[in-house]
């Protein structure tokens, strides 16, 4: 008899999000606890109920950037929980670690409930130090850097910015892709982000706006890059067959995919026009009947606009090369289209929740919660996180 996959086991019941500030001020344990209680409330669960917590990469309060200031274990106790299941760390490529982590956990049988959450205090730490998005700047300026960015900051790649714009440099040589049709990204997330209460930006932009702005890492442009800000993502797994009396239809996990790879790890092979992202995405397909086509909303990692033509790729809703087409003009992405994309307005006006907010959308979506936003229909929502860790889910709902 062959085994099911440990996904299939396993559905989304709750989901949270806090106010989201540029900074908050409110602190991030505050905002940590806000969206465990919304995400723990919308399932129809209480703290009891919940045997599991983890989160995505763990603390890391000595780097100053305000990238991962929370950890599980302080924020367990400060939500009184008695979990029989905490998940380790992980590494910080790992965006959907976590997740996963928690999948395996109740597919085994080690929990039932399990919170995971996200927490940034970016904003806060741009607040206190202008050069806290630099690599080895903050609080560590001057300070030794180790891993993959090692390789890179001797060649004055400052910036994830800088390394992406390798990527944006290479796809528009290669494949003739102009800085309009990227900027389509950006005009639809601010169009999105205008119908999100919780979104950070929220005037539209057009074309030209875009087209007129700064650029950040040639051929990069202001609003080509996500925005740091200070606030809390959660949701709440659950294994399916205790899930079915709950507040909020269970949303199954069809399939999921995880890849590793890039510049920030300190290895790249290929051509800089594709990511490590395409494996995760054979890996989502090989899991299940559905194929790209039966997608009904999207919510593509957008840390950088580039990332989403690569990713929209490696997911199969374009082939090599056409994504820059895909999205040009924005009719194919908007919330009419054949694609609703990034309907948040995505980590590009939304703000940067390291893609926990996608997936917190992606729950919105399929709920219908996604108000003035919402799109028509919605049963199928595909979620990609990372720019260098690559994880995918494919969610649904009956």
């Amino acid at each position: 008899m062959k085994q099911a996959h440990p996904e299939k086991l396993v559905c989304i019941t709750g989901a949270g999000q806090s106010d989201v500030g540029r900074p908050s001020p409110k602190d991030a344990l505050e905002l940590t606890v806000e969206a465990c209680e919304r995400a723990v409330a919308s399932a129809g669960l209480t703290m009891a109920d919940i045997d599991g917590i983890t989160t995505y990469p763990g603390p890391q309060t000595t780097k100053g950037d305000g990238s991962s200031p929370v950890g599980a274990t302080e924020t367990l106790h400060n939500l009184g929980l008695q979990p029989t299941w905490v998940g380790a760390s992980t590494e910080g490529h790992a965006h959907m670690g976590a997740i996963f982590e928690a999948i395996q956990a109740i597919a085994s049988g080690l929990c039932r409930h399990v919170l995971v959450f996200r927490t940034l205090a970016q904003a806060t730490a741009r607040a206190a130090a202008s050069d806290a998005a630099i690599l080895g700047g903050g609080k560590n300026k001057g300070a030794r850097v180790i891993g993959g960015y090692s390789w890179t900051l001797p060649y004055n790649a400052l910036s994830p910015a800088n390394l992406n714009a390798l990527y944006a440099t290479a796809y528009f040589k290669k494949y003739g892709a102009r800085s309009e049709q990227l900027g389509a990204i950006a005009v639809n997330s601010r169009r999105m982000a205008a119908l999100n209460p919780n979104a950070i930006y929220r005037k539209p932009i057009t074309i030209d706006d875009y087209m007129a702005s700064r650029e950040i890492s040639s051929p990069l442009r202001l609003y080509d890059c996500d925005t740091h800000i200070d606030g809390s993502t959660a949701l709440v797994f659950s294994r399916r067959e205790v899930a079915g009396d709950l507040r909020q239809k269970p949303i199954e996990i069809e399939a999921m995919g995880m890849s590793l790879g890039g510049f920030s790890i300190g290895f790249h092979a290929g051509d800089f026009t594709s990511l490590a992202a395409t494996r995760a995405g054979d890996m989502l397909w090989s899991r299940t009947d559905l194929k790209p086509r039966d997608v009904d909303v999207a919510q593509i990692y957008d840390g950088f606009s580039i990332l989403t033509l690569l990713w929209l790729e490696a997911l199969g809703f374009c082939g090599r090369g056409e994504a820059a087409a895909f999205v040009e003009g924005g009719s194919r992405i908007g919330l009419d289209g054949e694609l609703p994309m990034n309907t948040s307005g995505g980590q590009l006006s939304a703000g940067r929740f390291h893609g926990y907010g996608h997936t917190y959308e992606a729950c919105l979506q399929l709920w219908g919660l996604g108000g003035e936003r919402q799109v028509r229909n919605a049963k199928v929502c595909a979620v990609s996180n990372g720019g260098m860790g690559y994880g995918a889910l494919l969610l649904k709902t009956q």
